[in-house]
């Protein structure tokens, strides 16, 4: 008898065909991340100063009947026993330890004591979603990514967190799109992704959002979103971005975000406001720049980034300052921030970017200044990224650090 090897792809396929699924796409991709830095006494490509892993993502999605549609999505990671021989540090949160009770140390990424110590592999199924339209509503249930601003995927880890939630949108109204979304679970945690890629329940018991997204007046998109974490915080998030008409190439922006404590946090605890603003121009061809500062209230109890990371942690900011690399800064109670951003696409040789954020918390007259500089080229499915970010910070030595990204796309 002979033994048959067929690809995910192609079984999928084939079982599509059989069961009439049309408009079956498949996609993935897959990818080597790498860093080291001179933090402490270590240097550079020091075993204990470098961090690596690689990760496997394959999505198929397609129309199971008219107006009915399906995807799914899976990923693993595996640092491919890199921890025992170039790195001691690791990438995403998913994997585990091996014992359980060695030493480690989670941060961004989690790094990890390897003297014989496992980080075994883990893979889970991050989307599984049925979407339908009726007109100009759509309904989507399932595992899925999301994009709002308090609650997101982010994307800059190996693997990004996923979450099991049903949304509404409609779009009815002329130039106006609806939301509404119960978010039940997620598998967010320290390190973007938890244990095993492993869903529980959202923050603490769920969440709801709704949002009004309008473009009534073409150069202007307003945005409102309020949150109810459920037993945390409400939540409100205001932004505007107005494509300037006066002055070609220049857009402005501003946002607003209001976090209420609730519950577990007390509801006596105050506020977590923020303000953000930024004027862009990108009236020179390939070349885009700008510059924006915000600011949050000294007394809040809860940083003002995404909630389905890290709460309190070092999870990433919408806020339009956001560092490249440090995350967890900006959006901190008592935090005045700016950023100077400049992205030039040098045609046939590479896509550039500098990126400056300077964080200044009067709390503590703590200050964190990062400049990160980035490269990136295409080779045809590949797409790959070298990284140098200068971290200072008031009270520590400041950190070098180089990072390579590549991306098998297919």
């Amino acid at each position: 008898m002979k033994l048959v090897k067929m690809s995910l792809a192609a079984a999928v396929l084939l079982g599509a065909s059989a069961f009439a699924i049309d408009n079956v796409k498949v996609s993935g991709d897959a990818k080597l991340f790498y860093g080291t830095d001179d933090h402490g006494t270590y240097s550079m490509l020091d075993k204990d100063s470098s961090y690596a892993d690689t990760a496997v993502r394959v999505g198929v999605s397609g129309d199971l009947l008219k107006g009915v549609s399906f995807g799914l999505t899976g990923y693993g990671v595996s640092t491919l026993g890199l921890e025992n021989n170039l790195v001691s540090g690791i990438w995403s949160g998913a994997h585990t330890i091996t014992p359980a009770n060695a030493n480690t140390a989670f941060g961004n990424p989690h790094t990890v004591d390897s003297t014989g110590v496992q980080v075994n592999d883990a893979a889970w199924l991050g989307e599984a979603w049925l979407a339908t339209t009726l007109g100009k509503t759509t309904a989507k249930i399932g595992r899925m990514t999301l994009d709002t601003p308090l609650a997101f995927t982010e994307t800059w880890n190996i693997a990004p967190n996923t979450f099991e939630a049903a949304v509404l949108i409609n779009q009815d109204i002329p130039d106006t799109t609806l939301v509404g979304a119960w978010v039940g679970k997620g598998n967010g945690g320290a390190g973007v992704v938890g244990s095993k890629g492993t869903f529980n329940t959202f923050v603490t018991d769920g969440a709801y959002a709704a949002a009004i997204v309008n473009n009534s007046f073409k150069p202007l998109v307003a945005q409102a979103w309020y949150y109810n974490v459920v037993n945390v915080a409400d939540a409100y998030w205001l932004q505007a971005d107005w494509d300037c008409q006066l002055i070609k190439g220049v857009k402005v922006g501003a946002q607003y975000a209001d976090m209420s404590p609730k519950g577990w946090v007390g509801s006596a605890t105050p506020d977590s406001k923020a303000w953000a603003a930024k004027l862009a121009f990108a009236g020179v061809e390939n070349l885009n720049v700008s510059a924006a500062y915000s600011s949050v209230d000294n007394d809040g109890a809860l940083k003002v980034q995404n909630v389905a990371t890290d709460l309190q942690g070092a999870a990433q900011s919408k806020l339009y300052t956001e560092t490249w690399w440090t995350y967890g800064e900006v959006g901190a109670p008592s935090a005045d921030s700016w950023n100077l951003t400049a992205e030039y696409d040098a045609k046939n040789i590479a896509k550039l970017g500098a990126y400056y954020t300077h964080t200044k918390n009067s709390n503590n007259d703590y200050r964190m200044n990062e400049l990160a500089v980035t490269a990136t080229k295409s080779f045809g499915p590949l797409d790959a990224t070298l990284a140098y970010i200068n971290t200072d910070f008031s009270d520590t030595d400041s950190v070098n650090t180089l990072q390579a990204y590549l991306t098998l796309n297919f």
